[in-house]
Protein backbone atom coordinates (compact mmCIF):
# COMPACT_ATOMS: atom_id res chain seq x y z
CA UNK A 1 0.00 0.00 0.00
CA UNK A 2 1.08 3.54 -0.67
CA UNK A 3 1.52 6.66 1.73
CA UNK A 4 0.63 10.16 0.47
CA UNK A 5 1.32 13.46 1.54
CA UNK A 6 -1.34 16.61 0.75
CA UNK A 7 -0.27 20.31 1.19
CA UNK A 8 -3.65 22.78 1.39
CA UNK A 9 -6.07 19.90 2.64
CA UNK A 10 -8.24 22.77 3.80
CA UNK A 11 -9.29 24.16 0.41
CA UNK A 12 -11.42 23.53 -2.23
CA UNK A 13 -10.13 20.87 -4.27
CA UNK A 14 -7.82 19.67 -1.05
CA UNK A 15 -10.69 18.66 1.07
CA UNK A 16 -12.28 16.78 -2.04
CA UNK A 17 -8.71 14.90 -2.22
CA UNK A 18 -8.70 13.28 0.84
CA UNK A 19 -12.16 11.79 1.16
CA UNK A 20 -10.72 10.44 -2.16
CA UNK A 21 -8.18 9.43 -0.31
CA UNK A 22 -9.62 8.22 2.57
CA UNK A 23 -11.67 6.37 -0.31
CA UNK A 24 -9.21 4.62 -1.95
CA UNK A 25 -7.97 0.63 -0.88
CA UNK A 26 -4.57 2.08 -2.09
CA UNK A 27 -3.72 4.29 0.41
CA UNK A 28 -3.03 3.52 4.28
CA UNK A 29 -1.80 6.96 5.49
CA UNK A 30 -2.34 10.09 4.29
CA UNK A 31 -0.23 13.02 6.27
CA UNK A 32 -2.04 16.60 5.99
CA UNK A 33 0.82 19.15 6.18
CA UNK A 34 -1.61 22.48 6.94
CA UNK A 35 -0.82 25.76 9.74
CA UNK A 36 -4.40 25.02 11.23
CA UNK A 37 -6.40 21.86 11.92
CA UNK A 38 -8.25 20.71 8.95
CA UNK A 39 -10.89 19.23 10.94
CA UNK A 40 -10.65 16.03 8.75
CA UNK A 41 -10.80 13.07 10.99
CA UNK A 42 -10.07 9.51 9.95
CA UNK A 43 -7.50 6.85 10.74
CA UNK A 44 -5.57 7.02 7.54
CA UNK A 45 -4.93 10.61 8.30
CA UNK A 46 -1.63 11.99 10.33
CA UNK A 47 -1.92 15.68 10.58
CA UNK A 48 1.28 17.64 11.17
CA UNK A 49 0.73 21.51 11.54
CA UNK A 50 3.76 24.19 10.82
CA UNK A 51 3.89 27.08 9.16
CA UNK A 52 5.38 26.63 5.43
CA UNK A 53 8.18 29.02 6.27
CA UNK A 54 8.99 26.16 9.06
CA UNK A 55 8.44 22.90 6.51
CA UNK A 56 12.41 22.90 6.25
CA UNK A 57 12.63 21.59 9.75
CA UNK A 58 10.19 18.89 9.67
CA UNK A 59 10.70 15.17 9.24
CA UNK A 60 8.73 12.33 8.43
CA UNK A 61 10.07 9.27 9.43
CA UNK A 62 9.47 7.13 6.34
CA UNK A 63 9.29 7.38 2.73
CA UNK A 64 6.54 8.95 0.82
CA UNK A 65 5.26 7.76 -2.31
CA UNK A 66 3.01 10.64 -4.07
CA UNK A 67 2.74 14.08 -2.60
CA UNK A 68 -0.14 16.62 -3.69
CA UNK A 69 0.36 19.94 -3.65
CA UNK A 70 -3.36 21.61 -4.22
CA UNK A 71 -2.18 25.21 -2.27
CA UNK A 72 -3.12 28.36 -3.41
CA UNK A 73 -4.42 31.94 -2.62
CA UNK A 74 -6.11 34.99 -4.45
CA UNK A 75 -4.61 38.44 -4.60
CA UNK A 76 -7.63 39.59 -2.51
CA UNK A 77 -7.10 36.99 -0.12
CA UNK A 78 -3.31 37.32 -0.01
CA UNK A 79 -3.75 41.49 0.23
CA UNK A 80 -0.27 42.07 -1.98
CA UNK A 81 1.46 40.65 -4.88
CA UNK A 82 4.48 39.90 -2.19
CA UNK A 83 1.65 37.31 0.33
CA UNK A 84 0.41 35.97 -3.34
CA UNK A 85 3.55 35.05 -4.41
CA UNK A 86 5.24 33.86 -1.36
CA UNK A 87 1.99 30.98 -1.18
CA UNK A 88 1.67 30.39 -4.67
CA UNK A 89 5.03 29.86 -5.22
CA UNK A 90 8.10 29.68 -2.16
CA UNK A 91 5.41 27.84 -0.43
CA UNK A 92 5.02 25.42 -3.13
CA UNK A 93 8.13 25.41 -3.75
CA UNK A 94 9.16 24.64 -0.06
CA UNK A 95 6.82 21.80 0.20
CA UNK A 96 8.00 20.19 -2.56
CA UNK A 97 11.73 20.29 -1.45
CA UNK A 98 10.18 18.76 1.76
CA UNK A 99 8.53 16.33 -0.46
CA UNK A 100 11.53 15.60 -2.33
CA UNK A 101 13.76 14.86 0.78
CA UNK A 102 11.01 12.09 1.29
CA UNK A 103 11.48 10.42 -1.14
CA UNK A 104 8.64 11.22 -3.14
CA UNK A 105 8.77 9.70 -6.63
CA UNK A 106 5.85 11.78 -7.88
CA UNK A 107 4.51 15.08 -7.50
CA UNK A 108 1.00 16.30 -8.60
CA UNK A 109 0.33 19.83 -8.65
CA UNK A 110 -2.55 22.42 -9.27
CA UNK A 111 -2.09 25.11 -11.45
CA UNK A 112 -3.90 27.20 -13.03
CA UNK A 113 -5.08 27.90 -17.53
CA UNK A 114 -3.46 30.59 -18.46
CA UNK A 115 0.36 29.68 -15.86
CA UNK A 116 2.97 31.56 -18.18
CA UNK A 117 6.23 32.98 -16.87
CA UNK A 118 5.95 35.80 -19.48
CA UNK A 119 2.85 36.59 -18.97
CA UNK A 120 1.44 39.99 -18.29
CA UNK A 121 -0.67 39.07 -15.89
CA UNK A 122 0.50 38.77 -12.00
CA UNK A 123 -1.31 35.60 -11.23
CA UNK A 124 -0.52 33.42 -14.46
CA UNK A 125 3.19 34.79 -14.21
CA UNK A 126 3.41 33.40 -10.87
CA UNK A 127 1.85 30.37 -11.52
CA UNK A 128 4.03 29.79 -14.35
CA UNK A 129 7.31 30.66 -12.68
CA UNK A 130 6.23 28.08 -10.60
CA UNK A 131 5.84 25.17 -13.24
CA UNK A 132 9.34 26.11 -14.27
CA UNK A 133 11.16 26.07 -11.30
CA UNK A 134 9.15 22.71 -10.38
CA UNK A 135 10.55 20.92 -13.53
CA UNK A 136 13.77 21.96 -12.77
CA UNK A 137 13.58 20.31 -9.29
CA UNK A 138 13.88 16.78 -11.14
CA UNK A 139 11.14 14.85 -9.37
CA UNK A 140 11.24 11.05 -11.07
CA UNK A 141 7.46 12.26 -12.23
CA UNK A 142 5.58 15.92 -12.08
CA UNK A 143 2.18 16.05 -12.85
CA UNK A 144 0.87 19.60 -13.42
CA UNK A 145 -3.21 20.39 -13.64
CA UNK A 146 -4.60 23.09 -14.94
CA UNK A 147 -7.97 23.53 -14.17
CA UNK A 148 -10.12 26.47 -15.30
CA UNK A 149 -12.64 28.36 -13.04
CA UNK A 150 -13.17 25.89 -9.84
CA UNK A 151 -16.40 25.27 -9.25
CA UNK A 152 -18.17 23.81 -5.83
CA UNK A 153 -18.34 24.79 -1.59
CA UNK A 154 -15.85 26.99 -0.20
CA UNK A 155 -14.98 27.66 3.31
CA UNK A 156 -14.67 31.05 2.14
CA UNK A 157 -17.07 33.11 0.14
CA UNK A 158 -15.86 34.44 -3.04
CA UNK A 159 -18.79 36.37 -4.65
CA UNK A 160 -17.16 37.53 -8.00
CA UNK A 161 -16.05 33.61 -8.24
CA UNK A 162 -19.87 32.79 -7.57
CA UNK A 163 -21.08 35.66 -10.22
CA UNK A 164 -18.70 34.34 -12.67
CA UNK A 165 -19.50 30.91 -12.31
CA UNK A 166 -23.28 31.55 -13.13
CA UNK A 167 -22.46 33.49 -16.29
CA UNK A 168 -19.82 30.69 -17.40
CA UNK A 169 -22.05 27.97 -16.81
CA UNK A 170 -24.94 29.91 -18.20
CA UNK A 171 -22.82 30.52 -21.56
CA UNK A 172 -21.27 27.27 -21.42
CA UNK A 173 -22.18 26.23 -25.20
CA UNK A 174 -20.03 28.94 -26.44
CA UNK A 175 -16.89 28.45 -24.19
CA UNK A 176 -13.99 25.72 -25.41
CA UNK A 177 -13.61 23.04 -22.93
CA UNK A 178 -10.23 24.25 -21.62
CA UNK A 179 -12.13 27.84 -20.37
CA UNK A 180 -15.32 25.66 -18.89
CA UNK A 181 -15.81 26.00 -15.12
CA UNK A 182 -15.02 23.07 -13.69
CA UNK A 183 -16.12 21.40 -10.62
CA UNK A 184 -13.61 21.09 -7.85
CA UNK A 185 -14.39 17.77 -6.98
CA UNK A 186 -13.87 16.45 -10.71
CA UNK A 187 -9.89 17.77 -10.61
CA UNK A 188 -9.72 15.83 -6.92
CA UNK A 189 -10.78 12.77 -8.30
CA UNK A 190 -8.34 12.96 -11.66
CA UNK A 191 -5.87 14.07 -9.71
CA UNK A 192 -5.70 11.07 -7.47
CA UNK A 193 -6.20 8.69 -11.16
CA UNK A 194 -3.07 10.57 -12.38
CA UNK A 195 -0.97 10.03 -9.04
CA UNK A 196 -1.51 5.96 -9.85
CA UNK A 197 -1.16 6.36 -13.86
CA UNK A 198 2.13 5.50 -15.41
CA UNK A 199 3.10 9.14 -16.88
CA UNK A 200 5.85 10.52 -18.47
CA UNK A 201 8.87 12.20 -16.56
CA UNK A 202 6.68 15.85 -16.83
CA UNK A 203 2.91 15.98 -17.72
CA UNK A 204 0.60 19.18 -18.04
CA UNK A 205 -3.02 18.32 -17.96
CA UNK A 206 -5.37 21.15 -19.11
CA UNK A 207 -8.38 21.76 -17.79
CA UNK A 208 -10.32 20.65 -20.51
CA UNK A 209 -8.77 16.76 -20.63
CA UNK A 210 -9.89 16.74 -16.75
CA UNK A 211 -13.26 18.05 -17.81
CA UNK A 212 -13.86 15.22 -20.25
CA UNK A 213 -12.88 12.65 -18.50
CA UNK A 214 -15.81 9.97 -18.01
CA UNK A 215 -13.80 8.05 -14.66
Amino acid sequence: MRTAIVAGATGLIGRELVQKLIASDEYRVIYLISRRESGLRHPKIKEVLTGFDLISQLNIAETIDDAFCTLGTTMKQAGSREQFKKVDYQYVLAFADFTKRLGVSKFLVISSMGADPKSGVFYNMVKGMTEEALKEMGFKNLVILRPSLLLGKRSESRFSEKIFGFIMKALNFLISDNYKAIPGEKVAAFMVKMARTSIDSVSIIKSGEILRDSH
